[in-house]
């Protein structure tokens, strides 16, 4: 049977008023690729649904035709309902400044994501996608996060984009705060970490590796 895997992304479009978001387009169409590659089923599902918004950031000015059938994905997405908590294997959720606006108190989300931890499913995420898992507990109160080694987009790497004061929060603080053990490596390097099944990445220069690493935890159970 083929491991199918949930994708989860953003829809929200702005910082501020002249500052467009989104998703970032690597953090999805990479780990994507890899996904596909492993024969994997990928279900592609947004916040809100429909046709998904990209950081303008993170689109090349030349269309890179391996991202193609990715991209054709974020057109029309499905709406992430709480159906999505069962029959899946894993869960993604790239990132993109615009998850640190949708992704934390999405009450769906966060059912998922809780579902999927109860049921010892893998759950993985990269740069800002951890956002995601910032508010989600298990049924007993315990955070997801707590005691477990896991990776995000820095607090150094946000003051650098000097984009820090438009945050609601720091994603790096925020995870600490709720017990994690926070690894990293320098800003801008590939960086990904797997604890159980918990994988984690902390930059868009880290898609793959954190993809792969979820493959891993798929086909090497903790």
């Amino acid at each position: 049977m083929s491991k199918r895997i949930l994708m989860v992304v953003t829809n929200h479009t702005t910082i501020t008023d002249d500052h467009k978001t989104g998703l970032w387009l690597e953090e999805f169409a990479v780990p994507y690729n890899v996904f596909k590659q492993k024969g994997y089923e990928v279900k592609v599902t947004s916040i809100q649904g429909g046709e998904v918004p990209l950081d303008p950031n993170s689109v090349p000015t030349e269309k890179r035709a391996e991202w193609a059938e990715a991209e054709e994905e974020l057109k029309h997405t499905a709406k992430l309902s709480r159906e999505d908590a069962q029959g899946f294997d894993a869960v993604f959720l790239p990132g993109g400044h615009g998850t640190m606006f949708d992704f934390p108190d999405n009450q769906t989300l966060q059912y998922v994501l809780q579902q999927f931890a109860e049921n010892g499913k893998v759950i993985g995420a990269v740069c800002h996608g951890p956002s995601g898992l910032v508010n989600v507990t298990y049924r007993d109160g315990t955070p997801l996060v707590k005691g477990k080694k896991v990776s995000s987009f820095t607090d150094a790497e946000e003051k650098e984009m000097q984009l820090d004061r438009y945050m609601p929060f720091l994603l790096e603080s925020k995870l600490r705060e709720r017990g994690a053990v926070f690894v990293s490596g320098d800003n801008w390097t590939d960086f990904s970490v797997r604890d159980g099944n918990l994988v984690t990445g902390q930059n868009p220069q880290s898609s793959r590796s954190t993809a792969e690493k979820v493959v891993e935890a798929l086909e090497n159970p903790a």
